[in-house]
């Protein structure tokens, strides 16, 4: 047991001593004493302990200050037996109420003493083992998310042409997220764009989302052999594929649009996804009209899904988004919302109508509103301009 370290916190030398000669005597030889709950604490921050036998009724700071400082702490701490007399039970509830694992008769019988440092001991060494695992989970976690963001494209001008400029961000609730966005050319004037959205998150809305991106894209490029092609008929071959087997029923929200860079004209299909917003060229922000109402891709099969024309005039601007925009919640969980969104994209057309910052803007209005609250859903936007 030379691999344990204790640490008695007593103001009585005699109660030190003994305690002490009793965990030799069942072979804890790695002891560290202090005589008060100022020295406890500080040994506490100087050292690692497995476990902290804690005298109550002690000058300067008893134990129930110890606790109290430990449990505000907010930090993971070592596990605490609380030493009591018989006459101070309510102390050790409150001690107990306060994160102590146990409590110890002053009597310090040996078969008892054995007995609970063995299962504060073993407690301790399974709370190890969980968070030792659970920071190899998120250390996986976070490959993973960063191999999907590595998905997606991020040279923006690169892609973006002729009279259009082009920007999207993506944000997962999680280390991997159910998002996605998309922006590729076809031929040198033909510019692909989407967002869509995976039902569920983690893992499993990871994988969806890269099997979709990878759908669309193959999809995309094989239709264009034969000239521009509809976004709808793309979405008719990427449906069939996803929903085939589905036995997850796993479906994905999408918004995809193909776009002439030299005129500003398009068509979009969306699927059971946000409307994307109009904005721009002195008219308030608006949902594309006209847009007919499908079903998500992985429903079913055979699946006809439709488009529909828009035309972007100088200076206007399109933006497709994922509902974790106006379903952010703030610290009363209260949502974004649709009318704030239309609100924010009016403001930030008419500060700097780009793409880059209305996205980005948009984010930041997002984040203020939220004010630290958990993020319950993937964020994802993409702004494309037409000058």
């Amino acid at each position: 047991m030379n691999d344990v370290t204790l640490l008695i916190v007593d103001d009585s030398p005699f109660n030190r001593l003994l305690l002490t000669k009793r965990l030799a005597e069942l072979g804890y030889t790695n002891v560290v004493t202090a005589q008060n709950g100022i020295e406890g604490l500080a040994a506490i921050a100087a050292q690692d302990f497995d476990v902290v036998l804690l005298d109550i009724e002690m000058p300067e700071l008893d134990g129930i200050g110890v606790l109290e400082r430990l449990h505000a702490s907010g930090r993971a701490e070592p596990p605490v037996i609380v030493i009591s007399a018989l006459t101070e039970m309510s102390a050790v509830v409150r001690c107990i109420e306060l994160g102590a694992e146990d409590y110890l008769p002053k009597t310090f019988d040996p078969p008892l003493l054995r007995a609970r440092l063995s299962a504060v001991l073993e407690k301790k060494r399974l709370r190890d083992l969980a968070a030792q695992r659970l920071n190899l989970l998120e250390a996986e976690l976070e490959s993973a998310r960063l191999a999907q963001l590595a998905l997606v494209p991020r040279d923006f001008a690169a892609i973006a042409g002729h009279r259009v400029s082009l920007h999207a961000a993506m944000v997962p609730a999680r280390q991997v997220g159910g998002d996605l966005y998309d922006a590729v050319r076809l031929d040198d004037a033909t510019l692909l764009f989407t967002v869509a959205d995976v039902a569920g998150k983690g893992a499993p809305a990871g994988l969806t989302m890269a099997r979709t991106l990878g759908l669309v894209r193959a999809a995309a490029r094989l239709l264009a052999l034969r000239g521009t092609p509809d976004p709808a008929e793309i979405l008719t071959l990427a449906n069939d594929d996803l929903a085939r087997e589905n036995e997850d029923a796993t479906f994905v929200t999408v918004a995809l649009g193909v776009l002439d860079m030299r005129t500003g004209r398009g068509r979009i299909a969306v699927a059971a996804h946000e409307t994307p917003l109009l904005y721009g060229a002195g008219l308030p922000p608006r949902p594309l009209p006209g847009l007919p109402r499908q079903p998500p891709l992985g429903a079913m099969e055979d699946i006809a899904y439709r488009s529909g024309d828009f035309a972007l005039s100088p200076g206007e601007g399109l933006l497709l988004y994922s509902d974790g925009v106006t379903e952010a919640e703030d610290r009363d969980e209260a949502f974004f919302g649709r009318e704030r969104l239309l609100a924010e994209l009016n403001r930030l057309e008419r500060q700097d109508g780009s793409a880059r910052a209305v996205v980005e803007g948009l984010f930041g209005s997002v984040t203020a509103f939220a004010d630290g609250a958990p993020q319950a859903d993937d964020i994802t936007a993409l702004g494309l301009r037409f000058d």
